[in-house]
């Protein structure tokens, strides 16, 4: 299980989650609409969930319904990358 970025994030692309990734999982970027979680390589620490100042990270077992479209759209931002 890992953390997801959802939809509060669309438009704002805070930084402070990248900041304190201990493992870079977090990435984006000036093209990108938000800022996404990479589920193969975050390690479910938790450290980017409360500095995050529009709430829009989440653990996946935990985000509300209305979001679960960006469980994929996370992962598939790390498919088109690769």
């Amino acid at each position: 299980m890992a953390y997801v970025i959802c939809q509060p994030c669309i438009g704002a692309k805070e930084l402070a989650c990248v900041d304190v990734c201990p493992v870079d999982c977090i990435q984006g970027g000036p093209k990108e609409e938000q800022m996404y979680i990479d589920p193969s390589t975050c390690t479910d620490c938790g450290a980017c969930e409360p500095v995050c100042p529009v709430s829009a990270i989440f653990i996946e077992s935990g985000m509300p319904a209305k979001w679960d479209s960006f469980i994929r759209k996370n992962s598939e931002f790390f498919k088109r990358k690769g």
